[in-house]
């Protein structure tokens, strides 16, 4: 295996430019300690924040001053820290960041308790008094909200000193699952007996070797399995705690107080379960075709991984990627083009891996820097996928900060992954399209087809298993390992269908799904693709009057609620039509899928 280069030999073409954050570490140290300054300023509203105009408008700006200085500190250290994660100078430069937002949560935890103190007219007459206390009546608005759900001071506090205690099954848990689980071993497709983990299972649950995937598996939930009472009494005491939380603060069930915030209706929740639940047959039908191509008499769930299309073998130059990437949002119009020339240009992509790089990647930026991306580049497809999706980060960061205020320019999960799944789907419409190779046509639809799965169809399984759990909790009625094991059996016999053997050992999958201790957060990949999807068909046949609109909502921001800025684009999550619509096109694809391939190896 090649070893990996250092970060010094990793050409500077390649490379972020993180001075134009900071020069040097002596301007970055300059502005850390104007914000400890600064931080010291904030107590001094204290018991007086809503006296009158003058007080509140001083103490926005000082908010402002410090947001903007804290939110750029953070940058430049979470960037500097992920080009080596094992140099100890830039973690602890991180880490003094991190010390420093602490600092200020802790002396501005008085807002809200002022603000609810307060009549809302008064506080409303008191924003119309300056231009700038204007600007905030949206946020005060929304803030105001919570009006109904916000609790005295005492016993916020009290709340407060319980938090910890309350976050121990989530810290539990990940401590049981990373580091003190024992998967054992496998022999490998090679015959060498290998330590089972997380990371690994991923790929031999995929081996041609049928004998490995299936020992893998096995290995897998028999671990999980021997550990079913601890596992559930962890999430059933995160269920607990959580669902006090929810009462305490007077919402009617936790899917209630998650979809709050945004102000989303539980109709979006169960119209995702609703409608993916009356279009399983194309899902169905995937697998009865994997199931035949595999040559198998009994298709297990261990079968469903094996891949039927082998990666294609086209490799790109980084040049390449970026002119490809280039070429597929030429739909988006010229401004949004010269914006992503720009982001390339200004050397704000960290390209190429290096020994001690953060893995993965992403777009990140504040209100006053630049956004930047990080990537691992290796030249293949789904490298180049990778940069068209991570730049629908970083453009739709750069709408809503060139046309909103500072605090309405944050955009909402909720949307969050829409304009970076529309230029992942330009992309491979792109190439399905135009691509001369059969064989790398079918790659990609059939990656295409796996996103699509795993997005929509998976998540909302989750999703449906969460909806269910924390009813029957709320309900009052006692759950054990068996209730909730019992319960993902059935949602996976049914998601699965009849094609495939759907073995007992997944009944124990729940356990090893962290979002889990999040809850009521993953329908939002599901909807967010569904609604990309729709974009992208549109956007990609050469809808101009609607491409103009996308870029409008790219540009709203957290200017509106996020379920409003998608009705500018005539979406509607509350309507089962969207969902339909992403459904039809994986059911349009798998056809093609079908076809091509049976064209390729059946002739």
């Amino acid at each position: 295996m090649e070893k990996e280069k250092l970060r010094s030999e990793i050409e500077e073409k390649y490379k972020w430019d993180l001075t134009r954050i900071y020069k040097n570490l002596d301007d970055f140290n300059k502005d850390l300690e104007e914000v400890k300054k600064l931080t010291l300023e904030i107590p001094k509203f204290k018991g007086k924040l809503f006296s009158n105009s003058k007080t509140l408008e001083e103490y926005l700006r000082l908010e402002e001053t410090i947001d903007k200085l804290i939110n750029k500190l953070h940058v430049y250290s979470h960037l500097k820290a992920d080009e080596d994660v094992a140099d100890p100078k830039y973690q602890k430069l991180n880490d003094m960041v991190m010390s420093s937002y602490y600092d200020i949560a802790n002396v501005d935890c008085f807002f809200e308790e002022e603000f609810f103190k307060e009549d809302y007219e008064k506080i409303e007459k008191m924003l119309d008094e300056s231009e700038f206390l204007k600007t905030y009546k949206l946020q005060f608005a929304r803030v105001n909200r919570y009006r109904d759900h916000f609790l005295s001071a005492d016993k916020e506090q009290l709340v407060s000193n319980f938090s910890k205690a309350l976050d121990t099954t989530d810290n539990i848990y990940n401590v049981l699952t990373n580091s003190e689980i024992d998967f054992g071993t496998i022999k490998d497709e090679n015959n060498n007996l290998v330590e089972l983990n997380e990371a690994n299972y991923s790929i031999y649950i995929k081996s041609h070797n049928r004998e490995v995937r299936r020992n893998a598996f096995k290995k897998l939930y028999e671990a999980y399995g021997n550990l079913k009472n601890t596992i559930a009494a962890i999430y059933i005491g995160n269920i607990d705690s959580n669902i006090a939380l929810t009462k305490t603060y007077n919402f009617k069930s936790k899917l209630q107080q998650h979809l709050y915030a945004d102000a989303i209706s539980e109709k979006v929740y169960d119209n995702l379960i609703d409608t993916v639940n009356n279009n399983l047959t194309k899902l169905h039908e995937y697998y009865d075709f994997k199931k035949k191509v595999l040559n198998l008499d009994e298709f297990h769930l261990y079968d469903t991984f094996v891949p039927i299309v082998e990666e294609e073998n086209s490799t790109y130059t980084y040049q390449q990627a970026k002119d490809i990437v280039l070429e597929i949002i030429k739909p988006l119009g010229e401004d949004y083009q010269q914006k992503a020339q720009n982001i390339f240009n200004n050397k704000l992509v960290d390209v190429m891996p290096n020994a001690n790089k953060r893995g993965g990647a992403y777009s990140l930026s504040s209100y006053d820097t630049d956004p930047y991306i990080l990537t691992n580049f290796k030249g293949k497809y789904t490298d180049i996928s990778t940069i068209a999706h991570e730049l629908g980060h970083s453009m739709h960061t750069i709408y809503s900060r060139d046309n909103n205020l500072r605090q309405y320019y944050n955009y909402t999960t909720f949307v969050a992954e829409v304009a970076s799944t529309v230029n992942e789907l330009l992309l491979a419409f792109h190439f399905i399209e135009n691509s001369k190779d059969k064989k790398e046509k079918l790659y990609i639809i059939n990656n295409l087809l796996d996103n699509y799965k795993a997005t929509i169809y998976r998540q909302t399984m989750f999703a449906e298993f969460e909806r269910e759990i924390y009813k029957r909790k709320e309900n009052k009625e006692s759950l054990t390992h068996e209730d909730i094991s019992n319960y993902y059996l059935e949602l996976n016999k049914k998601y699965f269908g009849e094609s495939v053997f759907v073995d007992e050992d997944i009944k124990y999958e729940w356990e090893r799904i962290p979002h889990f201790y999040t809850p009521f957060y993953v329908y939002q990949y599901a909807t967010c693709i569904s609604a990309a999807i729709v974009i992208a068909n549109k956007i990609y046949n050469g809808d101009q009057e609607f491409r103009d609109k996308y870029i409008k909502f790219l540009s709203l921001g957290g200017s509106m609620w996020p379920i409003d800025e998608l009705k500018t684009l005539g979406i509607n999550m509350e309507e089962g039509v969207v969902i339909e619509e992403a459904l039809d096109s994986f059911a349009k694809l798998l056809d093609e899928f079908m076809k091509l391939y049976n064209d390729i190896y059946n002739n």
